[in-house]
């Protein structure tokens, strides 16, 4: 059996960038964003993250995602600036430890120099508030992806976990697309329909990414991706980070989810609302408690998605920090090691997990950063 702690020298040389993790949104939620009260520097317990974990993980760059949910209405612009200022202040208290970056270069940049990359993702389409200006501004300031919705619909564009509205994307969902494009912005299309991962890869001239989604064909959550979309990405040249949310990796998980949601409708509670249906699965998991999850279920997804879109197509994207629990072997952010050790056991090359945890996202991202490029020229 591999010792995940033989993947030392492969991580050292191919550190794991992961592509969502909610620490801010805790933070806030925690003490308003107070890091010398709370200090993730030193190993702390009310989180999945803090630095020293992350060091044990293998994690050279963290994609934070500066989200707000749709329930924050007028206030998510400014809400979502202050996840933006709470990241930088985040970096400025540890300048020895992380480093923000906004481009490739800037990511291996940050680990010539022994810190952790930090960049930052916007997780949904209701950020913007349907203003262009307010994304070009979000990447003025380094947001790098834009998640098209979170769990409601917007305007512009259906969410996988909401009654479709637009069998897709509109006109303008398509211009958001394009402007992405245009500034070398990352379009995201995890938790977005099915409908609008399509039309996004047939309006996208860049690279798409799933910051953090699993695959449809093992678990059918409709947040995951389904295998004719898997497949589109190696035309595309985008990257599926797959996640390891219990519900989206393990389908007794995902029914008894269901199960729960039942119970949130039932009593007149929007399933949608993540912190109404978190209170409804804690009461509903005392009557019936949830199926575990293991490192294993994120194991077939890997697998999977590596099958359908290949192996140029693969990476990783825990959700850290935004969901109250995760499969056995991958409780917190150390667990990457134990993953790549049971995906070697697997067969996997070293150069394949080089691709998984870092290089596929490299490629991604200067793909993106080309097109923007040549779109200015």
């Amino acid at each position: 059996m591999t010792d995940p702690t033989d993947l030392t020298e492969l991580l050292a040389a191919n550190p794991v960038i992961d592509g969502h993790n909610d620490l801010l949104w805790t933070m806030r939620d925690l003490n308003g964003y107070d890091f010398a009260a709370y200090d993730v520097g030193e190993l702390q317990s009310q989180t999945h993250t803090d630095l020293t974990r992350l060091r044990a993980g293998g994690v050279g760059a963290q994609f934070w995602s500066v989200f707000v949910p749709g329930s924050e209405g007028e206030r998510s612009v400014r809400s979502t600036l202050e996840q933006v200022d709470a990241a930088y202040t985040m970096v400025a208290r540890y300048p020895d430890r992380l480093a923000l970056a906004t481009t490739a270069d800037e990511v291996e940049e940050a680990w010539q120099g022994g810190r952790i990359a930090c960049l930052m993702g916007a997780e949904g389409g209701h950020q913007i508030a349907e203003s262009l200006a307010v994304l070009r501004m979000y990447h003025r300031l380094g947001v790098r992806y834009l998640t098209l919705t979170h769990n409601e619909n917007v305007p512009w564009a259906d969410s996988a976990t909401d009654q479709p509205a637009l069998g897709g994307l509109n006109d303008f969902g398509r211009d958001v697309v394009r402007e992405m494009n245009r500034i070398g912005m990352l379009v995201d299309l995890s938790h977005v329909s099915h409908a609008v991962m399509r039309d996004a890869l047939d309006t996208s001239s860049a690279p798409v990414i799933f910051s953090h989604s699993s695959a449809y064909a093992v678990t059918d959550h409709p947040r995951n991706v389904p295998d004719d979309v898997l497949r589109r990405l190696a035309g595309n040249g985008g990257t599926c980070l797959v996640t390891f949310v219990p519900r989206f990796v393990n389908q007794a998980v995902r029914d008894w989810a269901h199960g729960a949601e039942e119970r949130a409708v039932a009593a007149g509670i929007d399933p949608r609302d993540v912190p109404a249906l978190q209170a409804v699965e804690a009461a509903y998991a005392r009557e019936v408690p949830h199926p575990p999850a293991h490192l294993d279920d994120v194991v077939a997804h890997l697998e999977h998605v590596r099958e359908v879109a290949g192996v140029d197509h693969i990476g990783l994207g825990g959700d850290y920090d935004g969901v109250e629990w995760l499969p056995e072997g991958l409780e917190d952010v150390t667990g990457y090691p134990r993953l790549l050790a049971a995906l070697r056991e697997r067969g996997w090359s070293d150069d394949d997990l080089a691709k998984l945890t870092c290089r596929n996202v490299l490629r991604t991202m200067r793909d993106a950063e080309r097109v923007a490029e040549l779109t200015k020229g």
